[in-house]
């Protein structure tokens, strides 16, 4: 188990010193370090686990977050905080890039910013195979490595391409005086990902099976194929980019997917939120991959933290991510037949909806979110009665030592599922069946509940049936029924992941973040102010402290109307981010980027809409 740990502990070796400029200014490897590598395959292995905490970042470390739930993903609609929310980009920034393996990320795009050194890393190694290790590793090993680096190639190609669309390519090393090929322009993205599905194609024909535990194996890199190839085909399809390549792409999403549910590897067999606050993932039945803390190691996290009751994330769950969660009897809360469904208390929210929401938010109303619901999906249930006392090291600042699950058969099942529905939705291919749903929706459904929600009222939600769908009154008239209650079920199984602003982006669908469409996002639950927010009603909030019935009439505090403060939460002067347009769905490059090209006689095209 150690050798487990140290994989995500380590943070550079020797090997990789010089694989840290930017790939337009980048020196050779030196003979010195080469000598030392490529010998047999724990050097290789040496090599390729420095992949592990940038790809497979978990909930990352220390107060690092990005990539991780929480604290990194809190950019997408279904998170409202005070004041103006945070904005899309509106201007072109003056530099964009990093020269180091520790790239920062873009947060509003959910993905890396403009640099080429993990690709080039990727490159290095296909090359070290070929010219260097082929002859000291057997045909197999070969292979396996092999499809290692096109599986992480293809990893960084698939992020780069949903943050800027048009990238450049690279399939080689590119020495530092090669200038046309350090220089090329942009490659138009479906040239790029059709690399990409090569890639993935070999690497899911080569990787092992089995290469130890918690490593890269076929079944972990056959479930972010789904995902990448879901992101993508749909990306095409939806923003009628090419209808053959969406076909394509959504193709091997359901071959890549299938490769997990076929090998009976994984099930639901265990309750939803062992999966986010478990001290070890060792042995989870829906865990493909997870990363590994251990205070022993110094390699600890802050995300349980800011799940704890007491830290404040700044934004929080508002009414419209609330009224999308289904009542338990399946339907939506309008037309439920669950008694106090139509109620938006939190105290009957948590008896009344699928479970997820039980699991992912306090029972009652706090003040250290911005709209009274605090999610604490990431935090035990233990965690949170420490409210007002000394928090334990595993609840507590940067100390967390809870496993972080990487990868899990839920979001396998979805991508599987989309991905099925819309080719046969759009693109010809075969109807969506029961069984289908039964093997994914359903199956997630049937995740067995824990005694701590039991003792709540909380119960299991009632199958989706493709005869008798909900009738949802908000369903955007353009999504067909059947997608658009498989994007409910990925809203209310990804809540605080890493799911919601990258669904939003692929299915063109960005203009939710534009809040003044549903009034509903400025409000939290349903709380009576006096009796679950009594701080809310001193001096410092008069004026500010308001409550909004269901006629629509909003009531403030006024220092003597406490007692009538009964309504939806109005989050404290919550105001619409700033007017954008779909240029946001793409990040523009750095005007010194552009300049860098000029500079060298080459040009670099400015990303489309910027």
């Amino acid at each position: 188990m150690k050798n487990v740990k140290l994989i995500y502990s380590l943070t550079a070796v020797i090997l990789l010193a010089s694989c840290n400029k930017n790939v337009l200014d980048r020196p050779p490897l030196t003979s010195y370090v080469d000598g030392q590598y490529w010998r047999n395959e724990d050097d290789i292995r040496m090599y390729a686990n420095s992949y592990y905490p940038y790809y497979f970042s978990g909930y990352n470390t220390s107060f690092t977050t990005d990539y991780t739930p929480v604290r990194g993903y809190t950019f997408s609609d279904d998170l409202t905080g005070k004041n103006v929310q945070a904005n899309f980009e509106s201007n072109i920034p003056t530099s964009r890039g990093s020269v180091s393996e520790s790239a920062e990320w873009l947060q509003t795009y959910a993905g890396p910013t403009w640099d080429f050194a993990w690709v080039r890393k990727s490159n290095i190694l296909l090359d070290r195979l070929d010219n260097v290790a082929k002859s000291n590793i057997t045909e197999d090993a070969y292979k396996h490595w092999t499809g290692v680096a096109r599986f992480f190639r293809g990893f960084e190609y698939s992020r780069l391409v949903s943050v800027f669309g048009n990238v450049p390519y690279f399939d080689k090393v590119v020495t530092d005086d090669d200038l046309p090929t350090l220089y090329k322009d942009r490659d138009d993205r479906g040239v790029v990902m059709d690399k990409v599905y090569d890639d993935f194609k070999y690497a899911l024909q080569n990787i092992r099976e089995n290469d130890g535990t918690l490593t890269l194996n076929k079944f972990i890199a056959a479930a972010f194929v789904s995902r990448f190839m879901l992101f993508e085909g749909t990306y095409q399809h939806y923003h009628s980019l090419d209808a053959a390549r969406a076909k394509k792409y959504l193709e091997f999403a359901v071959e890549a997917a299938e490769i997990v549910m076929s090998s009976n590897k994984y099930n639901f067999s265990k309750d939803f939120k062992s999966l986010f606050s478990s001290e070890s993932l060792a042995g989870h039945p829906e865990v493909l991959l997870y990363r590994v803390y251990d205070a022993a190691l110094t390699v600890t996290h802050c995300i349980g933290s800011y799940q704890n009751g007491t830290e404040v994330v700044g934004v929080d769950a508002n009414l419209v991510l609330i009224k999308s969660f289904l009542a338990n009897d399946g339907k939506v809360w309008q037309n439920s037949g669950v008694a106090d469904a139509e109620s938006f208390k939190i105290a009957d929210l948590v008896k009344t909806r699928d479970p997820r929401f039980e699991a992912s938010f306090v029972d009652k109303a706090l003040t250290s979110s911005a709209t009274l619901l605090y999610g604490y999906k990431f935090a035990s249930r233990d965690a949170i009665t420490y409210i007002g006392k000394t928090y334990p090291a595993a609840w507590g600042s940067n100390t967390n030592t809870s496993d972080a699950p990487v990868m899990r058969l839920a979001e396998v099942v979805l991508n599987w599922i989309e991905a099925k529905a819309v080719l046969a939705e759009y693109l010809g291919g075969s109807p969506v069946t029961q069984d289908d749903i039964d093997k994914s929706i359903n199956a997630i459904r049937l995740r067995p509940l824990d005694a701590a929600a039991i003792a709540k009222g909380v119960q299991q939600t009632a199958p989706l049936v493709l005869g008798a769908l909900p009738d949802d009154p908000d369903r955007d008239t353009d999504i067909p029924s059947l997608i658009w209650e498989i994007r409910r079920e990925r809203r209310m199984e990804f809540v605080f992941e890493h799911t919601r602003l990258l669904d939003l982006k692929r299915w063109k669908k960005l203009n939710y973040m534009d809040f003044s469409s549903n009034p509903d996002y400025f409000l939290g639950p349903w709380v009576n102010v006096q009796a679950e927010a009594p701080a809310y009603l001193t001096s410092t909030y008069q004026g500010r402290t308001k409550v909004k019935l269901e006629d629509g009439t909003i009531i403030t505090y006024d220092g003597t109307n406490a007692a009538s403060l009964v309504g939806f939460w109005m989050v404290d002067n919550a105001q619409n981010r700033n007017a954008f347009t779909d240029n946001v769905y793409l990040a523009p490059v750095g005007q010194s980027q552009i300049i860098q090209y000029e500079e060298k006689g080459y040009t670099l095209t400015q990303t489309q809409g910027w």
